[in-house]
């Protein structure tokens, strides 16, 4: 069954990662102004790069190394009204690096951040969750080296997990500028947090907080403002 946006929808079933809230979240709060150009590492089903389409003219380069997720991707490209703006390849973030041979304005990815955890039995959820086939070093070193000078590379990580990428990105001179952290709702504390990351170390980084539900389990105000432009629901 298609899960269906505003302007698209999307076919998950053959893709590693299913669409979930993380994709939604980050595809909303990312900022595509002045873009030409926009690279999605591990790009899934295609969530993200259409959301990112939605929203701007820059070409899109999707990348995943699972062969089925880009064939979903690809699927759910060209039943879109976006199909000529994103451009599919199937292939890993290190080998993209060595052929590229080009810069982007932004760069975007929803990692596999789970690092020395209880590993699932199914192997293609793991290429997708864990981070064995893209450490930490890898994505950074690469945003950096295909990041334009004034560009942006943002991405989100469990709280815990994201202090120690921040921490290993800013060791590189790349700088956090902006945050987003999320509570599910108002009893439990923040269990993600989105990043912005810059070339230019800033004076003060923008730092902002939502909460997805509030006690009565509905959406809350500022996730409905969020994600408006894509949830039928709002």
């Amino acid at each position: 069954m298609a899960f269906q946006f505003k302007q698209f929808n999307i076919e998950d079933e053959a893709s590693t990662m299913k669409v979930g809230t993380d994709a939604i979240l980050l595809g909303s709060w990312v900022n595509t102004n002045n873009c030409q150009s926009i690279l999605e590492i591990g790009t899934g089903s295609g969530v993200i790069a259409l959301m990112l389409a939605q929203k701007t003219k820059a070409k899109i380069t999707a990348i995943d190394i699972d062969s089925n997720s880009i064939s979903q991707a690809e699927k759910n490209f060209s039943n879109s009204k976006w199909t000529e703006q994103i451009i599919a390849q199937n292939i890993s973030f290190q080998d993209f690096i060595k052929s590229s041979g080009k810069t982007f304005d932004l760069i975007v990815s929803n990692p596999p951040f789970f690092n020395n955890l209880l590993k699932s039995p199914k192997v293609k959820r793991n290429l997708a969750k864990h981070n064995d086939n893209l450490s930490y070093k890898d994505l950074i070193w690469g945003a950096m080296k295909i990041l334009s000078e004034n560009g942006s590379f943002y991405t989100i990580f469990p709280y815990s997990e994201g202090q120690v990428f921040r921490e290993k990105a800013e060791s590189n001179n790349l700088f956090c500028t902006k945050t987003l952290l999320i509570k599910p709702n108002i009893k439990k504390p923040v269990n993600r947090i989105l990043f912005q990351f810059q070339f230019k170390k800033p004076a003060k980084i923008i730092e902002n907080k939502i909460t997805i539900r509030n006690e009565n389990n509905t959406f809350s105000e500022e996730f409905v403002d969020l994600t408006k432009d894509y949830y039928l629901d709002f």
